[in-house]
């Protein structure tokens, strides 16, 4: 079927017979001269009108200046321009404002955030963007300020705490959304110990408008914040693992349709994992992992639909939706095009909530397709519920698609996304879990498939012919995991080209313009311009840094200039591979601005060859192997996530301590020693004997590691990252 961009009358009309509230005209599609939001219009589309760079000169591409942001860690933002200026969010909420022709600084903000925030973070210190309304420039900090700074001189004109409850696991990630008088934000955390919700603030003064709790509370607190969490109550079963928080956040993903005046919010995973932990394995658990729409003057629900019922696998439906008008079945409708975690395609009606399309892009095994009547996917616990026993899911919890931006051409029809194929092993922790305030609680362990084979080896031989017995090994065989840039039909999920990237890690956001051209980056630190049309790579710039964040272009004084931003981290952050940039280059922060008839790109700084881990201390007299076991648990449980000990990590690689390091181990974690560097102080979570026990598994990795590259560099073999594997012990 056919997709066709129609006149604005046409569509005022058609959506006035549809709902009284509708406007009567539609917001001009994709971005033009400016671009004023991080997804270049109000439909998130990441489409410009732009015209001037094209197949015949895209060949001429080069950079027209760079900005060096200062700092190290993970860049997703894309940046917002108006008017000749270009503003963007950096990693923990930096924000900065540059003429956007130039490069010149205009002004920077550096928000004060409590470094403590790192304790409850999961995948970074990522910030996904801006906003920009009423003559203010809009940031969420990683600690849950959300700060509203002076357009012209950035100086705080006023700032709120969006955090309801900071005893619990809360971060923020997300770019604020502007709907009329109104900017939203969400929140982060549900793998640690939260309750999602959104709330409103007034852009004029930051007074709070409303909140909605995406799902319920403990019923023995009291009535519901209203009806529609009442009623999502019965969803739940009475033994809920209230203490946990629940989860649901809305980490990413609120949109602001102004045709209806609605706010669409996707709703986040459920804490613990496990349906089964979670609920006692009871009712469909509302409003996790689903859309809901939101009525923009009241914060009252319109409507909802949930595209994972009983998310057991982090299928977060927090990943970003594209507005559009299609013709389905010969008839025209707005709709919702949107590709969560959990592998499907889904094309849904904005008015009804009801799905229109819903096709599979990668391999599932969760479930086997929806019953279109009821919106409901046909589940297949048999390959899923790790509750019976060690599973092989597909998609992974990594997402068949995450925060990483899409781009949708409204003439052609295309939607353009990086597609990750990639399934997990989970299986739940045994025992009931306590509830560990702000540490993790997701109760369940999970190895990516792309791992798998290196983790068998190191199995008890009962629980690896378990899971060599599993039906989906055959998958994992056949392909344990890709990643691929695709141009894809919505309406019937088909393929139309799709380009491999380098490995499961490489994935970033998509801009596509009215000339034809696609822009992408990968973690190899390669800027790509493809016809849009069949993929072919037009253009290949090697800048030496890693690209994730999605790009924007814009046109100042008859010239069009395309930026991005540069920098690795986000999930899976402490995990660097061999292909990607900064396991070759500094992790260097900057934005690139290209032009025709531009420069070449410098690279960052080479990183220095590796050198023998340090030999550790002796180990102290009272340590045995089970201080040894006690410390390898308690670092998958509270240090794994950050220190992964690969050896280009960017955070540091604790089988690489200076004797210096040692000597402070205690006073680092106990004392806060490093708390304004980003290490937390956790002397709430751990005792005396537990940081000693974290102390004497370290050593003893360092041990290994010192032994291993000292041979290898005795034989003349080259270092590597090898030589320790991680489980992600959730």
């Amino acid at each position: 079927m056919s997709i066709k961009l129609l006149c604005a009358a046409v569509l005022g009309l058609f959506c006035a017979a549809c709902n009284d509230s509708a406007q009567m005209s539609a917001p001009e599609v994709g971005a033009g001269e400016n671009w004023p939001m991080p997804g270049g219009d109000g439909n998130d589309s990441h489409y410009s009108r732009l015209t001037d760079i094209n197949r015949d000169n895209v060949s001429r591409l080069g950079l027209a200046w760079s900005y060096d942001m200062g700092t190290g860690r993970v860049q997703e933002a894309t940046p917002v321009v108006i008017d000749g200026i270009l503003y963007t969010s950096g990693n923990l909420g930096r924000v900065y404002a540059l003429n956007a022709v130039t490069g010149e600084e205009l002004w920077t903000f550096e928000p004060d955030v409590n470094m403590q925030v790192n304790r409850v973070v999961c995948c970074d210190q990522a910030n996904r963007g801006i906003a920009v309304s009423d003559g203010k420039v809009m940031v969420g900090a990683l600690d849950g300020i959300l700060y509203a700074l002076d357009q012209k001189t950035g100086e705080v004109a006023w700032q709120v705490d969006t955090i309801v409850d900071h005893s619990r696991g809360y971060s923020s990630t997300g770019a604020p959304e502007v709907a009329g008088d109104l900017v939203l934000i969400g929140n982060a955390g549900s793998e640690f110990d939260v309750r999602g919700y959104v709330t409103a603030y007034h852009i004029s003064d930051g007074s709070q408008a409303w909140r909605f709790y995406t799902i319920p509370h403990d019923p023995a607190l009291g009535p519901q914040e209203n009806e529609d969490l009442e009623k999502a109550l019965e969803t739940w079963g009475e033994n809920s693992r209230w203490d946990i928080g629940g989860g649901g956040t809305a980490w990413d993903a609120i949109v602001y349709d102004d045709r209806f005046d609605v706010i669409y919010v996707g709703t986040g995973n459920g804490g613990p994992y496990s349906h089964a932990s979670r609920s006692g394995g009871e009712g469909d658990n509302l409003y996790l992992s689903s859309i809901v729409a939101l009525d923009r003057k009241t914060g009252k629900m319109k409507w909802y639909y949930q595209e994972t019922p009983r998310d057991s696998w982090d299928f977060t439906a927090t990943q970003p939706m594209t507005l559009t008008d299609m013709e389905v079945g010969g008839e025209v409708r707005p709709v919702i095009i949107h590709t969560p975690k959990n592998g499907y395609l889904y094309v849904v009606d904005r008015i009804t909530g009801k799905p229109v399309a819903i096709n599979a892009l990668v391999r599932t095994s969760w479930a086997d397709g929806y019953d279109m009547e009821t919106g409901r996917p046909n589940m297949t616990p048999e390959y899923s519920d790790y509750g019976t026993g060690p599973k092989i899911v597909f998609p992974s919890s990594a997402g068949a698609r995450n925060w990483y931006p899409p781009a949708y051409d409204p003439e052609s029809g295309i939607y353009y996304a990086a597609v990750l194929d990639m399934g997990n092993l989970m299986y739940n922790l045994p025992g009931k879990q306590p509830h560990r305030e702000k540490g993790l609680n997701a109760g369940a362990s999970l190895i990516f498939t792309t791992s798998l084979e290196g983790f068998l080896e190191t199995m008890p031989p009962a629980l690896k012919e378990q899971i060599e017995a599993l039906p989906q090994m055959d998958w994992v065989r056949e392909n344990p995991g890709f990643s691929q840039v695709r141009a894809t039909d919505p309406l019937t999920g088909k393929t139309i080209w799709a380009a491999d990237a380098e490995g499961w890690q490489d994935r970033s956001g998509m801009l596509v313009t009215r000339s034809g051209l696609l822009f992408h980056g990968s973690i190899g630190g390669k800027f790509y311009v493809r016809d849009a049309a069949t993929g072919e790579a037009l253009k290949e710039i090697d800048t030496g840094s890693a690209i994730m964040a999605g790009a924007a272009t814009y046109k100042v004084d008859g010239v069009q200039y395309v930026a991005v931003a540069t920098g690795w981290g986000g999930g899976g952050w402490s995990f660097v591979p061999g292909y990607s940039a900064p396991y070759k280059y500094e992790n260097s922060n900057r934005i690139l601005v290209f032009k025709l008839d531009g420069g070449e790109v410098p690279k960052p700084e080479a990183l220095p060859p590796l050198e023998v881990a340090p030999e550790p201390p002796a180990q102290a007299d009272n340590v045995t192997p089970e201080t040894i076991a006690k410390g390898a648990q308690l670092f998958f449980a509270n240090c794994a996530l950050c220190h992964s000990n690969m050896v280009r990590s960017i955070s540091p690689d604790l089988r690489r301590l200076t004797p210096e390091k040692h000597e402070l181990f205690r006073d680092i974690l106990m004392d806060g020693l490093l708390v304004g560097m980003g290490m937390p102080q956790w002397d709430d979570l751990l005792s005396e004997e537990d940081v000693a026990a974290l102390h004497a598994y370290l050593i003893d990795l360092q041990e290994k590691q010192h032994a291993r590259e000292k041979a290898l560099k005795e034989a003349g073999k080259p270092l590597d990252s090898k030589g320790l594997v991680i489980m992600s012990n959730y």
